[in-house]
């Protein structure tokens, strides 16, 4: 994805907070690339930016996932990890880690910004149809996720919208923006292309074996993001409920107007009537590694690798997570003793075939097969010997990792976040529901409308998840080993690795308590029914509390090894009343016990964030 322009700028400098500091980034000629007439009228040339714009998202691919993962706590680093990991591990970070590089998101930026203000969005073609509009939104989007990548991890960064294009710009002062102001800037900037560009990509076909529209990420589901994150720091219901629309209107859309794009019916579970417990089937096989684009793909976003380290940017991902014979079969990152414990703190709830009868698997099940069975899935584990010397060697892969492309957005992180955001909006039992049973609107009839105020059911109802174009799995239909005898695509998002949860007596919303049914006349029948009452502001809290634990474990279980876990318990402590205590004692248990060190450098929450040669973060 070369460019062919023929012009470069000076140099892409960027100022940090009120300083001029023209040595923020290096003077590389090649920050940003433009047309030899230093405006963007034809489709070649804007083909040609936008792709070099993706090119430039290739460089910040493996430390998205790296910065998401290794600081989290569902891996750990073995002793063939070197210093850059090892730092991230340790919450360490020098000036001159490889994926401490500030200037990498900011030659996105800068791209970005030239695209932005030089592309003529006005112009159409003879059938009066915007010719750059949809290249137009779809750079707004990239734009907006990488500025948030930077200050998730840089807490406050240097914020610029137009092009540097010279040294005089790049020692112009610009101001210093948070998180908060990050996310209210692009809500504004986004919103207004939704209605129209929501859901339109750049029409670039098949780009080396790979269909360019998962190279664009989805405006919906980055302004979800934004007020996801946005909502978490302020508290705000409102903007928790913007979010979850943003998620809504991504899957209704997906496929075309008022579409569906339900979760599908994959899973993995024991072979129904098994006794030794070791009989398994899984109706997900490949759906991770899945690369194509298809009304029920899971893919939805990635960033294109190269194919040959020879190339420049080849992801070294595969490198670092799995044994193969480029590391010598010696991996850097494992999972954790944490990732063990939270798969296997799950209880298995298997299902009889006639749909009504629940039991559960047995603990204490070898090769990690007790609790969820996702972990089982796509880690194992074994021993190569080295040819040269004999050697007996234990190895690990996380399948995962087979693909050179960096993966950003899949469908089941999108219903997590729809999941998080409804439950931050006050609806606990709708979130609830999106882990158990599944979402339709005969779910929510029987299940949400009943406990929450008619102003509150309105809203809800603008989530339509039309009952026949989303078909709730049943039990019978679960148990049953035949495929064909399955007509339902959507499941609740824990029983893609824990068995039948409708069923699961584990697995429990808390209720207030129901009034025992009077039967004066002894005739065994109550002689007034027992009247649903709305929840009370109390008991929504509370149940909001606990879905929020069942979100942060089913995220680790659903998307360990991605890149969102250090994010994702970053999210959820902002929600906390101690943000610190909760983050420390999260990521300092990867172990299993606590590490007090690593404990008390995260109880400061300036260790959360990188830094950059007094220029970016906090000092």
């Amino acid at each position: 994805m070369n460019t062919k322009f023929n012009k470069f700028i000076f140099g892409l400098c960027v100022c940090c907070g009120l300083l001029s500091c023209s040595d923020f980034f290096d003077q590389d000629p090649d920050h940003i690339i433009f047309a030899e007439e230093n405006h963007l009228i034809n489709a070649t040339d804007t083909i040609y930016s936008v792709t070099g714009i993706l090119n430039k998202l290739q460089a910040i691919g493996d430390r998205t996932v790296l910065l998401g993962e290794v600081r989290g706590d569902l891996v750990d680093i073995t002793s063939y990890a070197n210093k850059d990991i090892r730092e991230l591990a340790e919450f360490n970070i020098s000036d001159d880690n490889a994926y401490n590089v500030p200037r990498d998101y900011y030659a996105v930026i800068n791209n970005c910004n030239y695209f932005i203000e030089k592309v003529d969005t006005g112009m159409k073609n003879n059938r009066n149809e915007y010719l750059f509009m949809r290249e137009y939104a779809a750079v707004k989007a990239i734009r907006a996720w990488t500025y948030l990548q930077l200050v998730l991890n840089y807490k406050e960064v240097p914020f610029v919208t137009e092009p540097i294009l010279s040294k005089q710009d790049a020692e112009k002062d610009y101001p210093k923006y948070n998180l908060q102001a990050i996310c209210e800037y692009f809500i504004n900037d986004l919103a207004p292309l939704t209605e129209r560009w929501g859901n339109e990509y750049p029409r670039y076909g098949t780009i080396r074996g790979n269909d360019s529209r998962l190279f664009y990420f989805p405006l919906n589901i980055v302004l979800g993001d934004l007020n996801l994150w946005l909502a978490s720091e302020t508290g705000s219901k409102d903007t928790y409920r913007e979010a979850a629309y943003r998620y809504y209107k991504y899957i209704n859309e997906r496929n075309g107007d008022n579409s569906a794009y339900p979760t599908g019916v994959n899973y993995y579970a024991w072979e129904s009537g098994t006794s030794s417990w070791n009989s398994i089937y899984g109706r997900s096989s490949g759906t991770l590694s899945s690369e194509g684009y298809g009304t029920n793909s899971e893919m939805i976003t990635m960033i294109a690798g190269d194919s040959i380290p020879a190339e420049g940017n080849y992801s070294e991902l595969r490198n670092l997570f799995n044994s193969n014979v480029d590391n010598n079969y010696h991996v850097s990152i494992i999972p954790s003793q944490s990732m063990f414990n939270l798969s296997e703190s799950q209880k298995f709830c298997c299902v009889e075939t006639n749909g009504t009868t629940a039991y559960y698997a047995p603990d204490n099940l070898t090769e990690h097969r007790t609790g969820d069975l996702r972990l089982y899935w796509y880690y194992s584990w074994g021993w190569a010997t080295n040819r040269s010397t004999g050697e007996r060697m234990e190895t690990s892969y996380i399948s995962k990792y087979e693909s050179q492309n960096i993966h950003i957005y899949r469908r089941y992180m999108l219903y997590l976040r729809l999941a998080e955001a409804l439950n931050g909006a006050g609806y606990p039992r709708a979130a609830f529901q999106i882990l158990s049973t599944g979402i339709n609107n005969e779910i929510k009839d029987d299940y949400v409308y009943p406990y929450y105020s008619e102003s509150d059911s309105i809203w809800l109802s603008r989530l339509d998840f039309d009952n026949e174009r989303y078909e709730v799995c049943t039990a019978l239909e679960f148990a049953s080993s035949t495929a064909v005898q399955r007509a339902s695509n959507t499941i609740g998002i824990h029983t893609h690795g824990s068995g039948w949860t409708p069923l699961n007596e584990y697995y429990k919303l808390p209720e207030a308590p129901m009034p025992d049914p009077v039967d004066e006349d002894g005739d065994g029948i109550p002689d007034e029914p027992v009247i649903i009452t709305k929840d009370t502001p109390e008991l929504i809290k509370t149940q909001q509390e606990f879905v929020d634990s069942l979100l942060l474990n089913e995220c680790g279980l659903e998307l360990a090894f991605e890149g969102t876990r250090f994010y994702d318990i970053m999210r959820f402590a902002l929600r906390q009343n101690n943000p610190e205590e909760f983050l420390a004692n999260k990521v300092a248990a990867r172990r299993g016990d606590i590490d007090g060190t690593l404990k008390n450098r995260l109880l400061n929450r300036r260790n959360w964030y990188l830094k950059w040669k007094g220029q970016i973060g906090l000092y």
